[in-house]
């Protein structure tokens, strides 16, 4: 039997981790890697390609993401698997998601403000600024 208290909980504020032993628990949103061992459910508010990182790379090399788009639109760009290849983009409008597969760098740009939803193991996360060459 759980003893967790049974209330609403603001995902905008907070995040829900569950771990694989089945608990899920509430948690401070981690943007980097965490050592948790728990799968995030994380969603945010944004207004500006600047509250998405588009300046940067991302990459989960322990698991895939979903990155769900909730409200508004958003373009996920992936980086090319092999040297001189070609960028990929994904157009997410609201009630779309698009899986990036474990290790494939991404990054966002918005269309609008939107609200999105990212469902990824942190651990292991790594950023890289974009260069002028990206």
């Amino acid at each position: 039997m759980t003893t967790t208290p049974i209330a609403s909980i603001d995902l905008f504020a907070a995040a829900l981790h569950i771990h694989l032993d089945g608990d899920v628990r509430v948690a401070e949103r981690q943007m980097t890697s965490s050592y948790s061992g728990a799968w995030q459910i994380a969603t945010f508010h944004v207004e500006t390609d600047a509250d998405v990182h588009a300046d940067h790379w991302e990459m989960h090399p322990e698991a895939e993401e979903a990155v769900c788009c909730l409200a508004g639109g958003v373009r996920l760009y992936l980086r090319p698997a092999t040297p001189g290849g070609a960028e990929g983009m994904v157009q997410l409008r609201a009630g779309n998601a698009v899986i990036v597969p474990r290790g494939r760098w991404h990054r966002l740009e918005l269309d609008a403000p939107s609200d999105l939803m990212s469902i990824t193991l942190r651990h292991g996360t790594r950023l890289e600024k974009r260069t002028d060459t990206d």
